[in-house]
Parts: structure tokens; sequence; C-alpha cells
């Protein structure tokens, strides 16, 4: 597995019950500022296998990203279990939910 990967996946396992993160805050945190759309392909093919909480990651926007409906219907069904709001388009307040983890070097991962 290749380090960016393996840092993708221990970010992802610490967003905490009732925060969200975005793809790009994600990559950056994992080393590659530019590497959003890595995280998507990280997400959809790692996720089952480890386990990941791929309902608390969304755009930058703020939005969920999954195109198919019943995709989308699960994951605002997950963060509203977890008290996340979200609008009937699946809209989120990031200035609200997003989890903003204190990095202190390498102590995070």
């Amino acid at each position: 597995m290749q380090p960016f990967t393996r840092r993708v996946i221990d970010i992802i396992k610490q967003i905490p019950e009732g925060y969200v993160m975005t793809y790009g805050q994600i990559a950056e945190l994992a080393g590659s500022p530019r590497g959003a759309r890595q995280v998507v392909r990280i997400l959809h093919s790692l996720s089952g296998i480890h386990n990941l909480p791929w309902h608390r990651v969304v755009n930058a926007k703020g939005e969920i990203a999954l195109q198919d409906e019943e995709s989308r219907f699960m994951q605002i069904l997950y963060l509203n279990n977890e008290g996340i709001e979200t609008t009937k388009d699946g809209r989120i307040d990031l200035g609200k939910y997003r989890f903003h983890p204190m990095i202190q070097g390498e102590d995070f991962l």
C-alpha cells in the first residue's frame, strides 16, 4: 500500500461521529494538496475492506458528491443519524460540522 493511501485511510478513520471532512482537506493532511480525486478513489475502492466511515466525507462545498440516488440517500441517513443536519439536496454546513484535527507533527496520524 502506498504511503499516501495509508495516511488517507488513517485520517478518515479518525473523523469523529457528528463531523465531516472534505476530500481536499483529507488529501492536504495526507501530503497531497491536489489529491482530492485520489481520496475519492481510495474511498470508493477501500471503504468496505477498511471499514471506513465513508459517509463523513463530502466535497469542498459541503455537498454529498455521490450521484447514485440510493447511495446519496444512505449517506444523508447516516449523517442525520449522527446529528449532522443536511438540506434535502444533501448540503452540509461546513462551518458547523467540519472536523479540524489538531495536528502536531505526525502525531495526528
